[in-house]
Formats: structure tokens, C-alpha cells, sequence
């Protein structure tokens, strides 16, 4: 016999707290900031049936690695004995403007450029002495918060995210290319205008929270100076006006590596750039609209949970001997035209300039002299190192709840494999989620085959682990693992 559903919620600021200045992460340079636009957050909820249970949270950050995934589940199962850390994870709503928790990180930095060197700047490993300690206390109070209820899934459609690779008749792409060249033959792939919804309630049938799914991730304000939660944050507080104060929203991307909230085809004319804080309350409210005009499936008190936690070994994207001979070449030649710390200064003059511009991102050009040398540099070190470690792996956590499936993965995973997953899969809805913590190294993208062949950030192997064969090894490993369940 089915059990009863027991369900508890509990969501934390993690807002730095500090008179020093915060590093804001996501691109090449460094963003400094005293200014808040909007509250980072914590939002954990637990769920068991029996003996079943899984707690899964979302943090406001751009990333999640392995050592702070276990930091925190080792903090929360020393609070309670009772939550087995492999019941735990967690993934990142990839906010552009949140400090960094990676705790051994490796940049490139213009700090000297931007502030006087007896400023300080608070570090990555201060800013994780402060969040573990907030979020293991929230899984845990998720977890005591835990009362009978139920699930009530949905769905419906925003306008959020679009392609962002534009392709050339010269068989290469740009992220954010111009569009308006005579030479632009079309976007690289399409785009997901579905939102699936899966909401919590009480015993009495009100609405305490809900699981919301969208293939495009929270960045509209990427290359700003302010710390935000972006508009993943402005669709929380919305929720929590329509649905109270107590009401908590778990944002999931869905497989959404080629998409941004950005439409380049129609060039900004007809709604705000999203590139500045305007555009965080437009994104926000379309996804409100959209969870007033659901369709919903009636209430789930005792629906059917199952968890699995697999172990996902996936190859690493290989490059060949020619490819790093070429490298090597391409390096030496590069260099010999502007040295490397060199050209870091001008990437960053440049980019500082563009900043000043009235007009829309990006300001940083992944053309520029500095990035086609870190390109070329990432084939060297690929090659030099993919002997000895040929794979990547990761516990990829796999639930099933009533009619739905969860599936989460540590990349940010191109739109083509998320459409693979979701049409193959038995479940009635498919939830998708990407950038959750726990792989071995830093996953990146994982581009899709046409990325690969037109190049372009986003399909280079300076941009992550992982190649299209690996890409659609962990399509079939997801979806036999979904359908296992069902």
C-alpha cells in the first residue's frame, strides 16, 4: 500500500554579509560590488513517502562543485543523523551576480584596474564558511518542517528563453552574434517555451510551493555590478505574493546550454534588452502568467516515490595530435603578436569600455586577441591530460513522484539532449534539471553535434569536459534509468 506524502519546506538568505567588496562571478573578469538588487537565496524542500525520501534545494549561484556539495551534506547529516547525505542535492539557478563557492579557483583577475589594492575583496572560501552553514540548516529544517499533503502537477508556456548561437555562412557560430550580418544564415537550434510545474499543498488542498522547470537560466543581469538573484528571484517574490508569504519555489533549468533570455532575432526592438535590471521583472511576471494559466491534474496524496542515485561515468571530449600541434602553433603565434598578460589587459580595457556603451551586452568579445589564446591553451591542456583522466562521473539523482520524473546532471546541457530525454521517457512530465553539484571536475557545456561543428564559445573545448558522444550517452543512460522507475 501506497503511503501517505509528507512534504516540509524552508528557504534561507545567503546574501553576503560584509564591508568588503564582493566578486561577482561568470565571465573572464572581474565584477566588484557593494550594491544589492535583490536577496540571494537558499530554498530546500523535502519530501518522503516511508521510507523513501529525497531534499533537494536550489541555490542562487552560477555553479555548483563537488566540494561544497559534500561540505554541505556532511554538514546537515552531523545536524541530523536521521538524512543520509545521498539522499541530498542541490543545483545552482546560474546567477551571474552571487560570490563564488568554489573553494580552489584558478582566474584570471584586473582587480588592480577597478580598485585600490588596500580594499579588500571577500574571498571564495569566507563566502563558503558563511553559506554551509545557512544551507545545511535549512535542508534540516525543510526536513522537520515535513507534514502530510500532496502534489498537484502543471503546465504551461513562457516567453523566456532563445537560442543564443547565432550561425554563418561560413559554417561557424558566435554566442550572441549579430544577426543583422548579410552572411547570417539562422539560429543553431530552437528553443522551449513549456514551464512545468509541480506543486506542493496541505492536507487541505492549499498550495505551500512548487518545483518550477524552465529551459533558460537566470542571467539577465550577467554582466551588471549588483548582486542579484535575477529574475528567478523576482518570480519567487512574485509567487509568494499571489500564494503567501509561506509559499516556497524551487527554480530548475531545464537542459538549456544554447539558450539565454535574449530573442537576437528581433534585435531588442519590441521588449526590453535583458542585459539590465528592466528586464528582471518582465522575465518574472511571464512565468507568473504562466502558473495563473496552468493546466492542472488533480491532487496526488498518496502518489507512487522512488529515488536512485546512479553513477554517471561519461568520456571526456578528446583532442587529437593535430589538434594539439596546432594549438601550440596558434599559441606561440598569438603571443608573439601581444604577450598573454598583454592582451588580459586589453580584453579587459576593452571590456570596460563596451560597459560604458549605451546599448546591450555582451561587452566582453569571446573573439577577442586574450580569449582565442585561452582557447588555443585549452586544447594543450586537454591533450596533455585526458590520458590520465579519460572520464568524468557524477551521481546523477533520479526520482520518481506520482506521474512525474526527476533527473539532474552537472552541465550545462545543450536544448537538444533535454527534447532526446523528454520525448523517450515514460513519465507524464519530465523535470530536467541541470547544474546540480556533484561531478568530478567542472562539467561546463555539453554542446550539442552542430555546436561542436561550428565552434564558437559554448562548443570549444576550453568550455567544458564533454563531447556530443558523451552527450548522448547520458540521454540513454537517463532516460533507462527515468523508465526503470515507471
Amino acid at each position: 500500500m501506497t503511503e501517505k506524502l509528507m512534504i516540509g519546506w524552508s528557504e534561507a538568505d545567503i546574501t553576503p554579509v560584509t564591508d568588503k567588496w564582493i566578486p561577482l562571478m561568470g565571465q573572464y573578469y572581474e565584477r566588484l560590488t557593494h550594491e544589492i538588487h535583490s536577496r540571494l537565496k537558499t530554498v530546500a524542500v523535502a519530501i518522503s513517502s516511508g521510507d523513501e525520501y529525497f531534499l533537494e534545494a536550489s541555490i542562487d549561484n552560477v555553479g555548483v562543485n563537488r566540494a561544497f556539495h559534500e561540505k554541505v551534506c556532511e554538514a546537515v547529516h552531523a545536524i541530523e543523523p536521521a538524512i543520509a547525505p545521498e539522499n541530498i542535492f542541490f543545483h545552482a539557478i546560474h546567477t551571474h551576480s552571487a560570490p563564488s563557492i568554489t573553494m580552489k579557483i584558478t582566474r584570471w583577475k584586473d582587480v588592480e584596474d577597478l580598485v585600490e589594492e588596500k580594499r579588500q575583496i571577500l574571498s571564495s572560501q569566507e563566502y563558503v564558511d558563511f553559506v554551509v552553514p545557512i544551507m545545511a540548516q535549512n535542508f534540516v529544517n525543510a526536513w522537520r518542517n515535513r507534514r502530510p499533503g500532496g502534489i498537484i502537477r502543471g503546465f504551461g508556456n513562457a516567453r523566456i528563453g532563445h537560442c543564443r548561437r547565432a550561425v554563418y555562412s561560413n559554417g561557424l557560430a558566435e554566442m550572441y552574434g549579430d544577426t543583422t550580418r548579410p552572411d547570417f544564415v539562422g539560429m543553431e537550434a530552437g528553443e522551449d517555451s513549456g514551464v512545468e510545474m509541480l506543486f506542493t499543498c496541505d492536507e487541505s488542498g492549499k498550495r505551500t510551493g512548487m518545483l518550477l522547470n524552465v529551459a533558460c537560466p537566470s542571467q539577465n543581469m550577467e554582466s551588471t555590478y549588483k548582486v542579484s538573484s535575477d529574475f528567478a528571484g523576482a518570480t519567487r517574490e512574485l509567487l509568494k505574493q499571489k500564494f503567501g508569504e509561506d509559499f516556497h519555489t524551487i527554480y530548475q533549468i531545464s537542459p538549456a546550454g544554447c539558450q539565454s533570455p535574449r530573442d537576437l532575432v528581433r534585435h531588442y526592438t519590441t521588449e526590453p534588452d535583458f542585459w539590465h535590471e528592466d528586464g528582471v521583472p518582465v522575465l518574472a511576471k511571464r512565468l507568473l502568467n504562466a502558473v495563473e494559466n496552468a493546466t492542472l491534474w488533480p491532487a496526488e496524496f498518496t502518489p507512487v516515490l522512488k529515488h536512485s542515485k546512479v553513477v554517471v561515468t561519461l568520456p571526456r571530449r578528446r583532442a587529437s595530435y593535430t589538434d594539439y600541434i596546432a594549438a601550440k602553433a596558434e599559441v606561440a603565434r598569438l603571443t608573439a603578436i601581444m604577450p598573454e598578460k598583454e592582451a588580459f589587459k586589453a580584453f579587459c580595457d576593452e571590456t570596460h569600455a563596451n560597459e560604458k556603451l549605451d546599448g546591450p551586452g555582451p561587452y566582453d568579445s569571446k573573439l577577442h586577441h586574450f580569449v582565442l589564446i585561452q582557447n588555443a591553451k585549452a586544447v594543450i591542456t586537454r591533450y596533455e591530460d585526458q590520458d590520465a583522466e579519460p572520464n568524468i562521473s557524477f551521481n546523477m539523482n533520479v526520482i520518481r513522484l506520482g506521474d512525474i520524473a526527476i533527473a539532474d546532471n552537472p552541465f550545462e546541457l545543450y536544448l537538444y539532449y533535454g527534447q532526446n530525454i523528454k520525448a523517450r521517457t515514460k513519465s507524464q512530465q519530465t523535470f530536467l534539471v541541470q547544474l546540480a553539484a556533484g561531478a568530478s571536475r567542472g562539467a561546463g557545456y555539453l554542446p550539442s553535434p552542430d555546436a561542436e561543428k561550428f565552434g564558437g564559445y559554448g562548443g570549444c573545448i576550453i568550455n567544458g569536459q564533454c563531447g556530443h558522444d558523451a552527450g548522448f550517452k547520458l540521454a540513454d543512460l537517463t532516460v533507462a534509468e527515468i523508465n526503470k522507475l515507471f
